[in-house]
C-alpha cells in the first residue's frame, strides 16, 4: 500500500512539472541543464554500434505476467484493469504501405484465458475503443489487421483524445518508421489504483497514456518517450516528449531491457527533440494489377523467414501473410497467388528461369509448377 501511494505521489509531482511548462525546450527539460551535457550525450549516441537482438521491442516481464503473442504485436494483459499493461511491436517502412483496409470488427481476444473486455463494456460509455497498437500500423497483413481489433488491444479513450492528439501521434510514428526504415514501439495506458471504470467487467479508464520509440538503426540511433493525458489537446506533440527513463519511472516497466546495459543507459536517459521529424508524411497503399491489367487487392510483405533468419522481402496476397516460398511456415492451407511471380527454377545454364507463374510452389510448368 505504501509503495502504491508513493508511486502516485511521484506521478502527480512529475505531471505538475510537465504541464506547468508545456512549451519548455523538451530536450533539456528532463535531464540536461546545459548544452555541454546534451552535446556529450548526443556524441555517446553516435558511437553506439547496434547488435542483433530478437524481439527487441519487448519490455522485461516475468513468468507471472500474462503475455499474449499475436501476429504483429505482443501484449501484457492486466486482468484487474481489463486491458494491456503494454503492447509492443516492430514497425518497418514496408509495413506502413497499407494493403488491407480496416475491418472494424471488434471482438474479445481468444488468447486471454481470463477473458478480455467486450462490446457491452464500451456500449453507451461515452468512451472510444481506443487502439493501443493502431489499425493503420497493421494494414500490411489481413491477419494483423483483424487481430488489432481484439479488445485486449483497446483502452477507453476520450473521443477528442483518440481522434485528435493520439491519432496525430500514431501518424507521426508511421512517418518515423519510413524515415528510419524500422522502429520499435511500446505503448499503453498508465494504470494506477482508484481509476474510474466502465461496463460490467469494470474496465479502467486511464488518465494518461504513454509511447516509447526506439530507432536502433545507423546512422542515428535514438529513443524518445511520450506521456499524454487522456483528454483533447491542441498542443504540439513535441511538448509531450520525455526521456524513456521518465516513462519507466512512472509505469514501473523496463523498456528495451535486452539492449547492452551501456547502450540502454545512454539511449533511455537522452531525448533529442530535434533529431526526429515532426511533420507527418502520407503513407501509401499498395496497388497491384492482375494478369489482365485490372486492379486487384494489394499485397503485403511476406511474414516468412529466410535461411539467415531475416524477414522475406517477397510480396504476397495470401491472407496467411506468407509467400509461396514460405507457405510451409504458415499454419493455414496453401492458397494460390493472385498475381504472377518469377519462377524460382534454374535453367540448364544455371541461371534463374525467366517465366512467370501463378503456381503456389513458385515454379513454372517446365520446372514442376502445380
Amino acid at each position: 500500500m505504501k509503495k502504491s501511494i508513493y508511486i502516485v505521489i511521484v506521478f502527480l509531482i512529475y505531471l505538475a512539472n510537465i504541464f506547468a511548462h508545456p512549451h519548455s525546450n523538451s530536450k533539456y527539460r528532463i535531464l540536461y541543464s546545459d548544452s555541454l551535457k546534451f552535446s556529450k550525450a548526443i556524441l555517446a549516441l553516435s558511437n553506439i554500434k547496434p547488435v542483433n537482438i530478437d524481439k527487441l521491442e519487448l519490455p522485461k516481464f516475468s513468468a507471472y505476467d500474462d503475455i499474449i503473442y499475436h501476429t504483429a504485436y505482443t501484449l501484457s494483459y492486466n486482468e484487474l484493469h481489463e486491458q494491456a499493461n503494454w503492447v509492443a511491436y516492430e514497425l518497418t517502412s514496408a509495413e506502413t504501405q497499407k494493403a488491407f483496409e480496416r475491418t472494424n470488427k471488434f471482438k474479445p481476444d481468444p488468447l486471454v484465458k481470463t477473458f478480455s473486455a467486450n462490446n457491452s463494456d464500451y456500449a453507451k460509455s461515452g468512451y472510444d475503443r481506443g487502439h493501443l497498437a493502431p489499425a493503420s500500423d497493421m494494414g500490411w497483413s489481413a491477419t494483423a489487421m483483424a487481430e488489432s481489433f481484439y479488445y485486449s488491444n483497446m483502452s477507453p479513450q476520450v473521443p477528442g483524445f483518440n481522434r485528435g492528439i493520439w491519432k496525430k501521434m500514431e501518424e507521426l510514428v508511421r512517418t518515423w518508421a519510413v524515415d528510419n526504415n524500422n522502429i520499435y514501439i511500446t505503448t499503453g495506458p498508465i494504470l494506477t489504483p482508484g481509476l474510474s471504470t466502465i461496463g460490467p467487467d469494470k474496465v479502467s479508464v486511464p488518465n494518461y497514456y504513454y509511447k516509447v520509440i526506439l530507432d536502433y538503426t545507423l546512422p542515428s540511433i535514438k529513443g524518445i518517450g511520450f506521456i499524454i493525458a487522456n483528454a483533447a489537446s491542441h498542443e504540439p506533440l513535441q511538448s509531450f516528449a520525455v526521456t524513456i527513463d521518465s516513462v519507466e519511472k512512472l509505469t514501473g516497466i523496463d523498456f528495451f531491457s535486452q539492449l547492452p546495459d551501456a547502450q540502454e543507459t545512454i539511449i533511455e536517459q537522452t531525448v533529442c527533440v530535434d533529431c526526429w521529424t515532426w511533420s507527418v508524411a502520407n503513407t501509401k497503399s499498395v496497388k497491384k494489377t492482375d494478369k489482365n491489367g485490372n486492379a486487384s487487392s494489394g499485397g503485403m510483405q511476406c511474414n516468412g523467414l529466410n535461411k539467415t533468419g531475416a524477414r522475406c522481402r517477397n510480396t504476397t496476397t495470401n491472407s496467411s501473410g506468407y509467400c509461396y516460398l514460405h507457405q510451409p511456415q504458415s499454419s493455414e492451407p496453401i492458397q494460390k497467388e493472385k498475381f504472377s511471380v518469377q519462377c524460382s527454377g534454374t535453367t540448364k545454364k544455371g541461371t534463374r528461369c525467366k517465366h512467370m507463374t501463378y503456381s503456389p510452389n513458385g515454379l513454372c510448368f517446365q520446372h514442376g509448377g502445380n
